[in-house]
C-alpha cells in the first residue's frame, strides 16, 4: 500500500473492525441481490453489478428492500463467509442497520467527510468501529 494516509471520525453502528480494499456504490443496494457463493452483486443494472463485497470494505448511499430480503441477503452472506469486511453508510436507515446487527456486521456511518468524496475504489480502509476512525490510504 502506498499513499498518504487520512483519518476521520465516524459513528459506530455495529461494533468490530474491519479492514480492506475500498467497493464504492453510490447507489442503495439490497444484499438478497447478492450471489451468496461469491459475494458478487448480482443486480441487473446496479454499477457493482459483478463484483465481488466479500472481505471489502463497502461504502454505500444506503440499503433499499424490504426487511426479509435485506436480512436474508445478509444471512445468506454471512453463512459463506462473504460479508464485507466493513460497511460505511452514508444514511442509515432501519432496515440496512438492523440487518447488520443480526449478522454482527461491522458497520459506521456520519464519517466527518463526505465518503464519496474521500474514498475511492481501491482505496485501502480501516474501520474502527469502536474508536469511531475511520483510516484510508489512497490506492496508488
Amino acid at each position: 500500500m502506498s499513499g498518504v494516509e487520512r483519518t476521520y471520525r465516524c459513528r459506530c453502528i455495529v461494533k468490530g473492525s474491519g479492514c480492506g480494499e475500498a467497493i464504492v456504490s453510490r447507489e442503495p443496494m439490497c444484499f438478497y441481490l447478492c450471489d451468496p457463493e461469491t459475494g458478487t452483486v448480482i443486480e441487473k443494472s446496479h454499477p457493482l453489478q459483478g463484483k465481488s463485497l466479500a472481505g471489502k470494505v463497502l461504502v454505500l448511499q444506503s440499503g433499499k428492500g424490504s426487511s426479509v430480503v435485506q436480512v436474508d441477503g445478509f444471512y445468506q452472506l454471512w453463512v459463506k463467509g462473504k460479508l464485507p469486511a466493513a460497511i460505511i453508510v452514508r444514511e442509515t436507515e432501519p432496515v440496512l442497520v438492523s440487518s447488520a446487527v443480526v449478522v454482527d456486521a461491522v458497520m459506521v456511518d456520519r464519517l466527518e467527510a463526505d465518503p464519496f468524496d474521500v474514498i475511492r475504489d481501491g482505496d485501502w480502509v480501516e474501520v474502527d468501529a469502536d474508536e469511531q476512525l475511520v483510516r484510508v490510504r489512497a490506492a496508488p
